[in-house]
């Protein structure tokens, strides 16, 4: 019989039990989601694209692309940065610039104060310059701290709203201040849904009717979208 003192609970349990540690450690940073979710991947379920309400939310692209993509995220989520640099900059590049994909940035902030700030502001800069919208968001993405760290609170969201040029940010303010509950109803109606539709963590989007849970690689949103793009 051995017990926990025994030679070899030291010599080969505690050695598996860190390993399996670190395992689990490192999957969660590879394809972890702002919230507890199941295992990241591609999911087929009632969900549908062409079910979706998107109300006023950020648009990037043609109108009339053949495909549509919706992603949820929250602006202080660090795997919804790696998500949009790694990813989502290249599903810009080569589907959105060529007019064969429109995305839709869907709010599912969760994150607290900053996120709802980022968020508020966010509404009133694609009210203003949808056109400088996506120069925006990726600045401010690009820029993300850690969670709770500071970036994305109307401060810090107004000096770098600054240092892009082109944007009156005291005209942002002041239509944030107008429409604010107009846009916090909005935020919260995307969150919902989001929910509604089986998206319960950031990022996830929807292609057709497949969920992609977590900031999956640049290569499976291609597949994803290829497939919708032949039909």
């Amino acid at each position: 019989m051995t017990t926990k003192d025994s030679p070899f609970m030291e010599k080969y349990l505690t050695p598996i039990a860190v390993l399996l540690g670190a395992i689990i450690i490192a999957l969660a940073f590879a394809f972890g989601t702002g919230t507890e979710r199941p295992a990241p991947g591609e999911e087929a379920g009632a969900a549908d694209i062409s079910a979706v309400e998107f109300g006023d939310a950020p648009v990037l692209g043609s109108a009339s692309a053949p495909v549509t993509m919706a992603v949820w995220f929250d602006y202080q989520c660090p795997f919804c940065k790696r998500y949009e640099l790694e990813t989502m900059e290249q599903v810009y590049e080569n589907y959105v610039v060529t007019g064969k994909v429109k995305v839709v940035l869907m709010d599912y902030q969760f994150l607290g104060p900053d996120s709802d700030d980022a968020a508020l502001f966010a509404r009133a800069v694609w009210a203003a310059y949808p056109e400088r919208f996506h120069d925006w968001y990726k600045a401010v993405m690009t820029a993300q701290d850690e969670e709770h760290g500071g970036l994305g609170n109307t401060e810090s969201i107004v000096t770098l709203t600054k240092s892009l040029g082109g944007i009156d940010t005291d005209r942002v303010l002041a239509l944030a201040e107008e429409k604010k509950a107009e846009y916090q109803a909005d935020i919260a109606a995307a969150r919902q849904e989001g929910s509604s539709i089986g998206i319960n963590g950031t990022p996830g989007a929807l292609i057709g009717t497949k969920i992609l849970s977590g900031a999956v690689p640049y290569t499976q949103v291609s597949a994803a979208l290829d497939a919708e793009l032949a039909k």
